[in-house]
């Protein structure tokens, strides 16, 4: 059976129509992150017991702001340019202490270079598969922070008060809602979730994304990258705001974050990906492909 072509699977007016940013709709997924971070600390305010659940949620929004500093590099998640400028510094990159347009020059050298040996982010998955001792003390290092400290030390170096200022005043804002909520000492569990939670799932979001892919230095990008299926709990802490659909992300970046899942089940339900082994039906089927013999 011939292999199905991606002009095959979508029309010039569909791929048009999927295209196009919205600025309620890049604000609501914005919203919801925002609040999934108040009923995190909220959790923790109520219950000392469900601090661990406050941690976990904390760590997976952090990342979903890391996902909003992305789509704004894309200039995907709003339809007005600036809106992706000042939201993608001053909250999404801004709440990782990442600087917005370094990332952006870095990433976009990811997306003109993926299939190829100079794709920069092949640092992030070589290897790959790895034994499963190699996997593990992989999440070690990340679970007890020297992922972290590693991250820290790259971070500041040669750091400004300018490039800083963005992080300071996430950090500022965040801490004097938690002071009118009287809870002022929460902010440590935001650092909790940064320091030992947040590590572990960008791994795992790298190895879903290209780490088990069926050949990261094939131009194919069935084959060099790969989405994975994620249940609502792996949405609400290892894949907040459709980043698991990362193939479907390479082969169209302009597309918004929000119109990822119509663009994958209108490609799965054409064939696209028959023939590929390039979808998990979750993150569990991703540690299992991640894992090699010894």
């Amino acid at each position: 059976m011939a292999t199905i072509t991606i002009s095959d699977a979508l029309s010039r007016e569909e791929l048009r129509t999927l295209s196009k940013p919205s600025n309620w709709r890049g604000l609501l997924m914005l919203t919801g992150d925002f609040a999934l971070v108040a009923i995190a600390f909220a959790l923790s305010i109520i219950s000392v017991w469900l601090i661990p659940v406050s941690i976990a949620l904390l760590a997976g929004r952090q990342l979903a702001f890391a996902i909003v500093m992305h789509d704004c590099a894309h200039k995907s998640l709003f339809r007005t340019g600036w809106m992706n400028e000042v939201v993608g510094k001053w909250i999404g990159g801004a709440a990782i202490d990442a600087p917005f347009l370094a990332y952006r020059d870095y990433h976009l050298k990811h997306h003109k270079y993926a299939g190829t040996p100079d794709d920069p982010d092949h640092v992030l998955v070589e290897g790959y598969p790895v034994t499963k001792d190699s996997l593990r003390r992989k999440f070690l290092r990340d679970f007890t922070g020297q992922t972290f400290m590693k991250e820290l030390a790259f971070s500041w170096k040669g750091a400004t008060f300018a490039g800083k200022l963005p992080f300071l005043v996430f950090q500022a804002v965040m801490i004097a809602a938690l002071w009118l909520a009287g809870a002022v000492w929460a902010i440590s569990l935001w650092w909790a979730a940064r320091i030992f939670v947040f590590p572990a799932i960008m791994r795992l979001r790298n190895i879903g994304e290209h780490g088990v892919a069926l050949d990261r230095y094939d131009p194919e990008p069935r084959r060099n990258t790969h989405t994975t299926k994620a249940n609502w709990l792996e949405r609400l802490t290892v894949a907040p705001n459709h980043v698991h659909y990362h193939l479907e992300h390479h082969i169209f970046a302009a597309v918004p974050p929000y119109h990822l899942p119509r663009l994958h089940r209108t490609l799965a339900s054409r064939g696209y990906f028959d023939g590929f082994d390039c979808v998990s039906p979750g993150y569990g089927t991703v540690i299992r492909k991640a894992v090699r013999a010894a």
